[in-house]
């Protein structure tokens, strides 16, 4: 009996595959389903990972092509056009899934071709689906507003028209004729609409030597980088600029001879720009077959958002790329040492740079550095205050960039000057909110010319020029600006950091007087100060001009401009506020320094506020520094807010 029921259940076990051959249940004798447990990465890289990520399709777009009932296996290889067309006229399959996997397909084949025109052509399919997905899917942006997908698409959108705008601008620059400011041109099959209307570069020419992607800049020498989400490609427009410099030209004169009057201003020339690319239509239909896209500029200082389709839409924005890039390639570290040195290749008259274009709506700090140094002193600040919203809407930032080698009271003058003739190009009225309500830092030296940007003389300078400088009233007269004057007009509010306003015994001491030494001032400054002292002598008049004491001599606590300059009084129409270095915490604070300036040089009676930190000299670099002048930079603004308006 027993043999008899194992012949059958052989039988049977023989047959049952032959009359059930179709059913791969039986065939694989396991469970339809079977689960697996993923760790949090595991899982996040499976529902975020996709072709920019990880080199291959995302997991969403696999399982679309599958509900699809295309080969997912085929349709994965770099090129495949026929699974792109497939999927592009299949049915049944919901709008956002089968957009967004078509978005992911075209950005794949861009990625395995070569540059060209194909390749331009790709990237604006990818464009095309992607736009159609985010804007007249199944559902807005909004309800999508949590999604990975939506995540996933706007970046495959941002990342495709940085590629197809940079291309187009290698395109463009191998053309020899301008653009106007608006135009169109083909490119790919495509009809380009070129909309630049929005865009605010600096320089006489609209056209940048460079177009970098941010994304692609790699920063070393900050503590963050500042960018906001949203829509659209994050870009950064090199410009042409000139450098500046006391070096011979190829005729052989300085620049400062060959243009007795060279603009004292400059915006800074990396810009940050954001750029979208709008396929052409009203609705799906309409997008999934046009052939016109328009491209727009946009300045992510003035606009956070747009109105698109109905929908306001973030703007992508990176606020540190272009400044990180524009130190990156300044050679500030080596021009202000020449400078200091008086060496070719420096620089011999103040410069202000503006590090975004001019705003009339934001008020303006303007920064001063310190000895031997350069814009880059205020690296970390500046890009704090870019990164920081309530700052940026606030706020815009000059830096005066000067040689430090010349006297304090030429460099003063030449300063006020500098800054005055900015402020009159942008704004001739002198009504902007820009011209009014300045804040002022500066530190190291820079903090003892901005306590002179805000004082008052007496006649003490007068009589040091009669006594030590041994001049005639008519030069007395003739130097005037750098011996009498009033704090500067409509600053309000000014931060003073690690600044010898009384001097430092340092600059008397052997190390002192060995750097000092080595200073020479430019020839250029030289010839104007004869030619001003003496308007008729011959141009090597300034030979005899005897020993004209630098700013290293200017910094010694017993040198006779510092100790009058100390007792000035600051306007009273000026909050002022200090930060003070402290390097050994173990010292009283009365007769502690920073490594080079005493706390009772640095210490200003008066001051709204005083910040003690412990750090050595440079610590405007310091976070502890920074918070600290954002918050004064905070308090000043929501007291301005909370003023009364005029009536």
């Amino acid at each position: 009996m027993r043999f008899q029921q194992s012949c059958r259940m052989a039988v049977w076990l023989v047959i049952a595959p032959l009359l059930l051959g179709g059913c791969s249940i039986l065939r694989e004798f396991g469970p339809v389903v079977e689960v697996h447990t993923l760790d949090a990465g595991e899982a996040i890289e499976l529902k975020r990972g996709d072709i920019l990520t990880r080199g291959k399709l995302s997991d969403a777009t696999t399982q679309t092509i599958r509900v699809a009932a295309l080969d997912a296996q085929a349709c994965a290889k770099p090129i495949s056009a026929d699974c792109v067309e497939a999927l592009a006229v299949v049915t049944g399959v919901a709008a956002d899934r089968r957009l967004a996997a078509l978005s992911e397909l075209w950005l794949a084949q861009a990625q395995a071709m070569k540059p060209g025109s194909e390749q331009q052509a790709a990237w604006l399919e990818t464009i095309r689906y992607a736009y159609a997905y985010l804007f007249f899917g199944d559902h807005t942006p909004r309800e999508r507003a949590f999604e990975d997908r939506q995540t996933q698409v706007r970046d495959w959108y941002n990342y495709a028209v940085e590629r197809a705008a940079t291309g187009m601008f290698e395109v463009r620059q191998q053309m020899s004729t301008q653009l106007p400011a608006q135009t169109r041109w083909n490119i790919a099959g495509w009809e380009l609409q070129l909309d630049m209307r929005s865009a605010r570069l600096p320089g006489s020419t609209a056209v940048p030597a460079e177009l970098l992607p941010a994304s692609s800049l790699s920063f070393r020498g900050l503590r963050s980088l500042y960018r906001r989400d949203g829509f659209g490609a994050e870009l950064v427009a090199v410009m042409p600029d000139e450098p500046l410099t006391s070096a011979p030209t190829r005729d052989g004169r300085p620049a400062a001879k060959r243009n007795r009057q060279p603009l004292p201003w400059s915006e800074m020339p990396a810009p940050s720009m954001t750029i979208l690319l709008h396929p052409d239509g009203d609705d799906l239909d309409s997008v999934l077959h046009t052939r016109t896209v328009r491209l727009t500029v946009h300045d992510p200082y003035v606009e956070s958002a747009i109105m698109l389709r109905g929908q306001r839409v973030p703007l992508a924005a990176n606020f540190t790329a272009g400044y990180g890039l524009w130190l990156a390639r300044a050679n500030f570290n080596r021009q202000s040492l020449r400078s200091l040195l008086g060496r070719e290749g420096g620089i011999d008259r103040p410069h202000v740079y503006l590090m975004q274009p001019y705003d009339p709506n934001r008020r303006v700090i303007v920064m001063l550095h310190g000895l031997a140094s350069s814009p880059e002193a205020w690296v970390e600040l500046t890009n704090e205050i870019l990164g920081d919203e309530a700052l940026r809407q606030h706020y815009q930032i000059w830096q005066v960039y000067y040689p430090t080698n010349m006297p304090i009271a030429l460099n003063h003058a030449m300063i006020r000057r500098a800054l005055g003739d900015t402020l009159a190009h942008f704004d001739p009225s002198g009504q902007a909110q820009a011209s009014s309500d300045l804040v002022l830092i500066g530190h190291s030296m820079g903090g003892v010319i901005a306590r002179l940007m805000v004082s008052s003389t007496d006649q003490s300078l007068v009589q040091l020029a009669r006594d030590r400088g041994r001049l005639t009233p008519k030069q007395i007269e003739r130097i005037d600006p750098m011996l009498r004057f009033e704090p500067f007009p409509h600053i309000s509010r000014a931060i003073f950091i690690a600044a010898p306003h009384r001097g430092t015994s340092i600059a008397a001491k052997p190390l002192g007087r060995w750097m000092a030494s080595f200073i020479r001032l430019p020839v250029t400054v030289l010839e104007e100060l004869a030619q001003t002292l003496v308007p008729n002598a011959a141009a090597s008049s300034h030979e005899s001009l005897g020993h004209i004491p630098n700013s290293v001599d200017n910094l010694d606590e017993n040198d006779p401009f510092v100790r009058a300059a100390a007792d000035f009084p600051i306007s009273a129409q000026v909050n002022y506020h200090s930060i003070v270095a402290q390097a050994d915490p173990e010292v009283a604070l009365v007769d502690s320094d920073d490594g080079l300036v005493p706390y009772r040089s640095a210490h200003l009676p008066g001051a709204q506020s005083e910040k003690v930190i412990i750090s050595g000299h440079s610590v405007q670099q310091d976070a502890a520094a920074v918070l600290e002048i954002k918050r004064i930079l905070k308090e000043d603004m929501t007291q301005r807010e909370e003023q009364p308006i005029p009536r």
